[in-house]
């Protein structure tokens, strides 16, 4: 079970709501519920009433002003709306009535029973259809359904700003020495190259992206669990090419194995290198192996594993061969006819083809009119090398006499 937090923002007019799922309470959730709002809504409206928040509220003075947090102008000033805050207390609850009445509303008809779902992502896609099923609801006194009534009061939105608003945080941790970084009290891993170096992060929402300068280096899913720890494995494999013994109890093996990173082609391969190489060269072939998905694609990376484990071998470089074959190819000028898949094909010579099926798409290829290869232009070299050799030849015996 996870708790999530709902972020609602609801039209005065129509009723049209809009509903984005969080796994926290952050200033970072607060912004970015308001661009997803406003992309979901197609426009921005003039003014929006808030409750005293601490995301958009650093003070409260008196009557209806308030000292707003820097990140709020911003986001205010990029889409240019006004905000409108509600009195503290119970003078004020009156007027915020509308937006908790309606997430009551939404909470009750669609998501009672709990939804069950794998992520963030599909809880979100799940709320974005009720948003939807909610524009054939009919408000109290209204004789037009909400549907009905955004779709008039859609014009008075002010357009979107061409450029997205960035709701993340920029924070410069410093990497310790396990080539972690520790972010809102949890650790993040990142290339063990940048130990005691300062990186920047870009914390949102539901995500942390590292940079390296201007070089993305890492990007992990928030957590949203206390003093935890988030590594990938492919972070820590320099180290251990030095320290394989350190791959079997590492804590990164662990977390890539439960997110299915860490495959059962990879324990297959692992468990054969290990038994034909030792304990450590076996280890050492699989870190090898595991560098490769930083070339190609996870899935050929898994099919030349395959491959290698069908004929025996249990070497880094017969795996490289087959993901650098199983590679797509550069676009070609020439439509080749339909033959064996990527999967299954084999280099093969185009003369062969050319001259066993000249009835084929090959037999259109314009003649090769180049002439043979010749290496008579080098032959001219050859009485300057004989000619540099008589020269040095006659100048040693008078070399010798003057050393003596």
């Amino acid at each position: 079970m996870t708790k999530c937090h709902l972020f609602k923002l609801r039209l005065a007019a129509s009723g049209k709501g809009v509903s984005v799922a969080f796994t926290n309470q952050g200033q970072e959730a607060f912004l970015e519920g308001h661009v997803c709002a406003f992309e979901r809504l197609g426009g921005v409206p003039g003014r929006i009433r808030y409750d005293n928040l601490k995301s958009a509220v650093v003070r409260v003075l008196r009557g209806r002003g308030r000292e707003e947090t820097e990140r709020f102008i911003a986001l205010r000033s990029h889409y240019g709306f006004d905000s409108f805050f509600c009195r503290p207390g119970l003078v004020g609850s009156h007027e915020k009535g509308g937006v908790e009445g309606e997430i009551g509303r939404f909470r009750r008809r669609h998501l009672v029973p709990i939804p069950k779902v794998a992520s963030l992502a599909e809880l979100n896609e799940l709320l974005a259809a009720a948003d939807d099923l909610d524009n054939a609801r009919y408000l109290p006194g209204r004789q037009d359904d909400i549907g009905t009534a955004f779709t008039a009061e859609r014009p008075a939105l002010s357009p979107l700003p061409r450029e997205a608003f960035e709701t993340g945080l920029t924070l410069t941790p410093r990497v310790d020495r396990h080539a972690r970084i520790t972010v809102r009290c949890c650790h993040y891993s990142v290339p063990a190259s940048l130990v005691g170096r300062l990186v920047r992060v870009q914390l949102r929402a539901s995500s942390l992206v590292v940079f390296d300068g201007r070089r993305e280096v890492a990007r992990h899913e928030r957590s949203a669990r206390k003093w935890s720890t988030t590594l990938v494995l492919d972070h820590y494999l320099e180290v251990l090419l030095k320290k394989p013994g350190a791959l079997p109890g590492a804590t990164a093996l662990v977390q890539a194995r439960r997110w299915g990173v860490f495959t059962a082609e990879h324990e297959a391969f692992w468990a054969a290198a290990r038994t034909a190489l030792g304990d450590t060269a076996g280890t050492r072939e699989l870190v090898e192996v595991l560098l490769l998905h930083r070339r190609g694609a996870h899935r050929d990376v898994i099919a030349g594993i395959s491959a290698a484990l069908v004929v025996g071998a249990v070497r880094a470089d017969v795996v490289a061969v087959e993901v650098r074959r199983l590679a797509p190819a550069r676009p070609r000028i020439i439509t080749e006819p339909p033959g064996p898949s990527r999967d299954t094909a084999r280099v093969v010579s185009l003369t062969q083809r050319r001259l066993s099926d000249p009835d084929a798409t090959f037999a259109a290829l314009p003649p090769d009119r180049r002439p043979a290869p010749s290496v008579a232009a080098y032959d001219e070299l050859l009485p300057r090398r004989a000619a540099a050799s008589t020269q040095s030849g006659a100048a040693a015996p008078g070399a010798s006499s003057e050393v003596s």
